[in-house]
């Protein structure tokens, strides 16, 4: 009976993760105009309390969901989610990485591994990769908006240059350059044709791409309305600034190859000789399992190799 509740649960997280994976992104040009409205009633304060209503019951109305809403963690992951560019609810990412987590867990136990420090650890590695993919994904988007963030600085200076106002600007931002630049400046276009004031949408676009740089950009943008000063030059630097800081970072990764590579085989040969005596000793690896003081051996080793990890993988990621 144990074994057939664990196969149903791990069947169904199996399932949960390809309707994630496949069927919910072919909505994404349905309700993209749909969350596009929300978005601009939620700022401009005109949410009705039926509409108000009908967001909770798409976000889900199940007790998980409101305790993740309660804690705040459900509104923090749909930022994450509207920073990757991805049409997914955060309510159905926290309900299916607690399902691959729970589901996991009882699998690990039904294989037969005693450890129960051991089995939480991999089931919160396993419930955990949804929100991985989408932090993969929104890295990848900002870091293609980064690269792609100069060259649009240097036609808004172009266009301001050949005489024309803050908006035209932004516009031949939007018409120009490729995306994501180019779908960010767009709704940004979509906020003003729809009433919204230059510093609201500029702030907005702020939210949406969380870069500092985009920041500058907007700062001296709403400085320039404000005061009226000529920022052509400064921001004709501040795109030479951000190549220039890109340059230095992409020497930083290439010159520091062999070490990371290093790191990465100093970290995956434990893995790999206890999956080579998992094989060829049985009788040394089961040890570790059925002993006491082996299982302890077993979960030191195996929490220090994450820990291990996450400490070389900050090193070898330096910020500028």
């Amino acid at each position: 009976m144990f074994v057939f509740v664990a196969f149903l649960i791990f069947s169904g997280a199996l399932f949960g993760a390809a309707y994630f994976v496949y069927i919910t992104p072919q909505r994404t040009e349905q309700n993209a105009l749909l969350v596009r409205m929300r978005e601009l009633r939620a700022r401009t304060g005109t949410v009705r309390v039926r509409g108000g209503d009908l967001m909770q019951l798409e976000e889900g109305l199940s007790s998980i969901g409101r305790l993740f809403a309660w804690i705040g963690l459900q509104r923090r992951l749909q930022k994450l989610i509207a920073q990757a560019d991805l049409n997914y609810k955060a309510g159905n990412v926290l309900l299916l990485c607690v399902v691959l987590g729970v589901g996991s867990y009882f699998l690990l136990g039904l294989i037969g591994i005693p450890l129960v420090l051991v089995n939480a650890v991999f089931a919160l590695i396993i419930g955990y990769l949804p929100i991985a993919w989408i932090n993969f994904q929104r890295s990848r988007r900002l870091g293609k908006f980064e690269h792609q963030l100069p060259e649009a600085i240097n036609l808004f200076n172009r266009s301001m240059k050949a005489g024309h106002n803050i908006q035209s600007g932004l516009a031949t931002i939007a018409e120009e350059s490729l995306d994501p630049v180019r779908k960010e400046f767009k709704k940004m276009l979509e906020e003003l044709a729809l009433g919204s004031t230059t510093e609201t949408a500029l702030h907005n676009l702020g939210e949406r791409v969380p870069l500092i740089d985009l920041k500058f950009f907007i700062t001296g943008l709403i400085l320039q309305r404000q005061t009226g000063a000529n920022m052509v030059e400064v921001l004709e630097n501040l795109a030479v600034l951000i190549r220039e800081r890109l340059n230095l970072s992409e020497k930083l990764k290439a010159g520091t190859a062999q070490q990371r590579f290093s790191a990465a085989i100093f970290c995956s040969v434990p893995i790999f000789m206890g999956m080579i005596y998992a094989f060829l000793k049985p009788e040394y690896f089961r040890l570790l399992l059925e002993d006491e003081t082996g299982n302890m051996i077993l979960t030191y080793a195996i929490v220090s190799e994450i820990i291990g990890i996450l400490i070389l993988r900050k090193l070898s990621s330096p910020k500028f």
